[in-house]
């Protein structure tokens, strides 16, 4: 427990301190959204395919940590679709819910992996965005276009082109891709792609403080999506791993990406589709907060 502790803390430390940072308006309100975009689409892809592409990930296993998070992150789904009409929650209302009960953050995520186990645990990672993206992507924007509100909707082959630009997918793609044909990129890219990685970290985090917003929403629906998120996923995604046989290693970095809170771009998501945009920083916010006592017990306990 203490080295887990030990990996989570400066990962949380970071987070507060971006959140500082936005609160003394330092460097400036500007500077928050443009960081997040270079991060996104430059530093987490050179990342990905840094740890990937020309490294020894000596067979590492995809199908039963794969079929374990396809399994927990449905079931949660469904459990919530199941659970919608006793809740009283309004369309927008619920989508917020979903996406803040199975979307990760993939910042807190491969940063607890790499700080656990290293470069394999960001090859491990990277094998598991590979998954866990699509998945709750199509699983949100569905949800979204059924029961968001006021923006056109977007059909299977939106969802599809949505999917076909993430710059993560491109980037897990273009690693695995590398690596099965035991190829580096030429002409020193490769250490470029390992000089912009060793940002994408530290600036994501900072981002994710930077992004909390405190403000007022009803209790129950964040202590829903935080029990759903932060208790329920990890335990059936645990579960489904001791009843596959996934290997220790797999097992412990689909607990990590299942127990992380909800993942920043889903405000982004639920603005731009017509969901709850305020519950949903509502949710990413009170989930980040107590993720810091929730995630070491879950990695410790079911890891």
């Amino acid at each position: 427990m203490s080295g887990v502790l030990a990996a989570i803390a400066p990962i949380f430390a970071l987070i507060l301190a971006g959140h500082g940072l936005r609160r003394l308006n330092f460097p400036g309100q500007d500077f928050w959204p443009d960081m997040e975009r270079l991060t996104y689409y430059v530093l987490f892809p050179a990342l990905l395919v840094d740890s990937l592409s020309g490294k020894d990930t000596g067979g590492l296993p995809v199908a039963l940590p794969a079929l374990a998070l396809v399994l927990a992150v449905c079931a949660t789904a469904l459990l919530l679709v199941l659970l919608r009409p006793r809740l009283g929650l309004s369309g927008p209302a619920f989508t917020s819910i979903l996406q803040g009960a199975i979307r990760p953050n993939t910042y807190v995520g491969l940063s607890l992996a790499s700080a656990l186990l290293g470069e394999r645990g960001l090859a491990h990672s990277a094998v598991i965005l590979l998954v866990l993206v699509p998945l709750v992507n199509i699983l949100s924007v569905a949800a979204l276009n059924r029961h968001g509100e006021g923006r056109a909707r977007t059909g299977p082959l939106g969802v599809l082109r949505e999917l076909a630009r993430n710059p993560l997918i491109l980037a897990c793609l273009a690693g695995v891709a590398l690596n099965a044909v035991g190829q580096r990129l030429p002409f020193g890219l490769s250490d470029i792609l390992t000089i912009l990685g060793r940002g994408a970290l530290p600036l994501g985090l900072l981002a994710v403080g930077a992004g909390l917003r405190f403000q007022g929403a009803r209790p129950w629906p964040l202590g829903l999506a935080c029990l759903l998120h932060l208790a329920l996923l990890p335990l059936l995604a645990a579960g489904a791993c001791a009843l596959l046989g996934a290997a220790p290693e797999s097992r412990l970095v689909v607990v990590i990406f299942t127990a992380v809170p909800a993942a920043a771009s889903s405000y982004i998501l639920a603005r731009q589709m017509g969901g709850d945009a305020d519950l949903m920083a509502a949710v990413i916010t009170a989930e980040t907060a107590a993720s810091a006592l929730t995630l070491p017990l879950a990695v410790a306990w079911l890891g």
